[in-house]
């Protein structure tokens, strides 16, 4: 009756992942799916290859990303706020102590694991943000009032500080609203399984394991001749792979195959490398699993598939709590901060330079404007839009006239 009613209050929002009330609030499961399991520390799951190559992954994909910062101009064009504070703190370094690549690696370490990442807001007199420092997720608990009001607490050893939301960047993930869900707490089966094959296989794999194989002799040895055979082939054992060794008359060598259950180990441990890749949403060919790709024709599909499903959310939701968190409302009526996502979903150059001509031909780009896009400098004459003369409304086909010599349908003209 009482896991009833759990369950119950679960479906309505009142408790366990879904639910919110006053006091401190909880971002872990309330029970386990798999009973006796417990959630490995963030530390335990580091040790596991798959996490550490997962989280790696996402964090130094998106931390590598520049963060730009844009006011609106008055044409209602929007232009690099280069002198802006937050260009300083988003762009060039978010405190005294960090680059942006080890800030956002730090704060995505903690939201991939702990479904939270913290920062603490340090404002200058205007309320203008002039640092960042990010707190460990670990080490913060939010608390919500009876009012409604949202506060942080923080502890530092024996040291406590209550932090109001203003001065708090908290970037949340899955979860209620209020907090991100806890995604070690919830993996917790599949981190143990993990563990326990890493386990078994280094004691399998041990050098006190089983025997690689059997050396068969049809006769009865005697202490000093058996001595004599185990050395020699120990040493061929734990020597270099281009000897060759020569068996005496009825000595016969056996290869000792793994057992069922040793084979059964090593695919029970494929198998998690593809469940903690899912917790994660990486294709686990990404991390060096290899399997075949699952999507698409190749890597490259694969790739942009995780891309637009992994990434560019996640840089939205950072994009979205940067902008609601450290900006004022000042600031956001004229700032706006944005990841550059150029570097990541760029072309090939062929596939550039085909979107560069057709963007020339219909009069979308000038030609300055895409040799800009590739660094190079402009050209005289190549500010002007132009279009193929050859493009026509259907009812004018055969009305048009070639304007001069050679093949008309590939000149330009000037649009007006």
């Amino acid at each position: 009756m009482n896991r009833f009613l759990l369950s119950l209050s679960r479906w309505f929002g009142w408790a366990g992942a879904l639910g919110q009330q006053s006091g401190k609030q909880t971002s872990g499961a309330s029970g386990s799916l798999v009973p006796g399991t417990a959630a490995l520390s963030p530390d335990g799951a580091l040790q596991l290859s798959t996490v550490w190559a997962c989280i790696s992954l996402i964090a130094n994909i998106i931390a590598s990303l520049p963060l730009f910062v844009y006011t609106r101009s008055d044409k209602g064009q929007r232009e690099l706020a280069r002198d802006s504070l937050l260009w300083q703190i988003l762009h060039d370094s978010p405190n005294s102590r960090m680059t942006p690549m080890e800030f956002w690696v730090a704060l995505l370490l903690n939201l991939l694991l702990r479904g939270n990442a913290y920062a603490r807001i340090e404002r200058n007199d205007a309320g203008d943000a002039i640092a960042i420092w990010p707190m460990a997720s670990d080490q913060v608990d939010p608390w919500l009032l009876p009012d409604g009001t949202l506060v942080y607490k923080y502890t530092v050893g024996s040291d406590v500080a209550v932090l109001s939301a203003d001065n708090v960047l908290h970037i949340k993930g899955m979860g209620n609203g209020t907090t991100g869900l806890d995604r070690l707490d919830y993996m917790r089966a599949s981190t143990n399984e993990a563990a326990n094959a890493q386990g078994a296989a280094n004691a399998m794999f041990a050098n006190h394991g089983k025997p690689s194989g059997i050396l068969m002799i049809d006769r009865v040895l005697n202490k000093e001749q058996r001595g004599a055979i185990k050395s020699n082939f120990q040493e061929m054992a734990e020597g270099g792979t281009s000897r060759l060794y020569l068996l005496e008359a009825d000595t016969k060598y056996q290869q000792l195959n793994l057992s069922p259950a040793d084979q059964q180990l090593l695919e029970t441990r494929k198998f998690t490398v593809e469940e903690l890749c899912r917790w994660f949403g990486v294709p686990p060919v990404l991390v060096g699993h290899s399997n075949v790709t699952a999507w698409g024709s190749g890597i490259e599909q694969l790739i942009d598939g995780f891309h637009k499903l992994v990434i560019g959310p996640m840089v939205v939701n950072l994009q979205q709590a940067i902008a609601k968190r450290v900006l004022t409302p000042a600031q956001r009526a004229r700032l706006s901060v944005e990841f550059s996502l150029d570097a990541l979903l760029r072309a090939s150059l062929k596939d550039r330079m085909d979107l560069y001509a057709k963007a020339v031909q219909n009069g979308l780009k000038t030609r300055n404007e895409c040799r800009q896009l590739e660094n190079d400098p402009p050209v005289t004459g190549g500010d002007q839009l132009t279009a193929q003369t050859n493009l026509a409304p259907l009812h004018m086909l055969g009305k048009i006239k070639p304007t001069g010599g050679g093949n008309a349908a590939q000149e330009n003209v000037t649009a007006q």
